[in-house]
């Protein structure tokens, strides 16, 4: 541990599991204290299971275990005055905010089974929910803070998220993380004046279950009825430039650590890929998928 975020507090949504607990474990290890907010229920055009409160029970312990304080909450990023509660009670607990990492994110599949709804399901949560996070901690952050923003290397390329065969929420997945480019250099731009940065993070196909599950098994492998994860991690390791499935989760938060702290301090408006190469790889889109 080098203490590089000691004395701050980071606001993480999507935090009970995969990408958010690392951010928060990795933020903890460096010395932050950690807000921590996750829906804790599924949204019922999300196929795969989203995160319970055990996971939430789990990562504040993994945090605490760490020295470090934890507020978690259980939240919902589609509803802002629930972000705004979270944030405020973070707040009375450690009495400031310096680092939000807008997080939370699904990809709802409704394979043969389309329903327009898919969309915006995914657009809630994938970009409104971003906004929401922001919007609600804005006002609190101090001056030099910084706001992390996860977005996909999957979702900056054609024929991926985007292919027909995704269906409506695979389209809301990629029309979300290609709009948040936008809004990162946006922000970016209007937070200057107080030192305030804005980047975003763009991970390949990372282990979590957002990758790992039946409909996203079938996408990769539609040539098998029940392909399994050894069936589809040569169709994964495709993807990327370097021979690898995917990167993990702590992949992601090492870089949102550095982004947050003072390392960075005139890095702002960025859109920085944790990829293995998959967009230079593939910066027409994958050949197949």
């Amino acid at each position: 541990m080098s203490s590089r975020l000691a004395g701050k507090v980071a606001f993480i949504t999507g935090a009970a599991r995969g990408q958010g607990r690392a951010h928060a474990v990795r933020m903890a290890e460096e010395g932050a204290d950690i807000i921590a907010v996750d829906i804790c229920e599924q949204i019922k055009s999300n196929k795969y299971p989203l995160a319970t409160q055990q996971d939430l029970d789990e990562t504040t312990k993994l945090v605490t275990e760490l020295g470090a304080g934890i507020v978690a909450v259980k939240a919902d990023v589609r509803e802002r005055d629930q972000l705004r509660e979270a944030v405020e009670a973070g707040i009375a607990q450690f009495g400031r905010l310096d680092i939000v990492v807008a997080n939370a994110g699904i990809l709802p599949m409704a394979l043969g089974d389309p329903h327009a709804s898919d969309f915006v399901d995914s657009t809630d949560v994938d970009l409104v929910g971003v906004m929401n996070a922001v919007a609600v901690a804005i006002a609190h952050l101090g001056d030099g803070g910084s706001i992390i923003v996860t977005g996909s290397t999957a979702g900056m390329m054609p024929g991926t998220t985007s292919n027909p065969v995704m269906g409506p929420g695979g389209a809301g997945y990629s029309w979300s993380k290609k709009t948040l480019i936008g809004y990162v250099e946006e922000m970016s731009v209007h937070l200057a004046p107080r030192f305030i940065r804005v980047n975003a993070i763009h991970p390949t196909n990372v282990n979590t279950h957002l990758m790992h599950n039946d409909g996203m098994y079938g996408i990769f492998r539609p040539d098998l009825e029940h392909p399994t994860r050894e069936d589809v991690e040569p169709a994964f390791t495709h993807f990327q430039a370097m021979p690898i499935p995917y990167i993990e989760p702590v992949d992601v938060a090492n870089l949102a650590v550095f982004l947050a702290s003072d390392e960075a301090r005139y890095i702002t408006g960025q859109q920085i890929r944790v990829d293995a190469g998959a967009l230079v790889k593939f910066p027409n889109g994958p050949t197949s998928l």
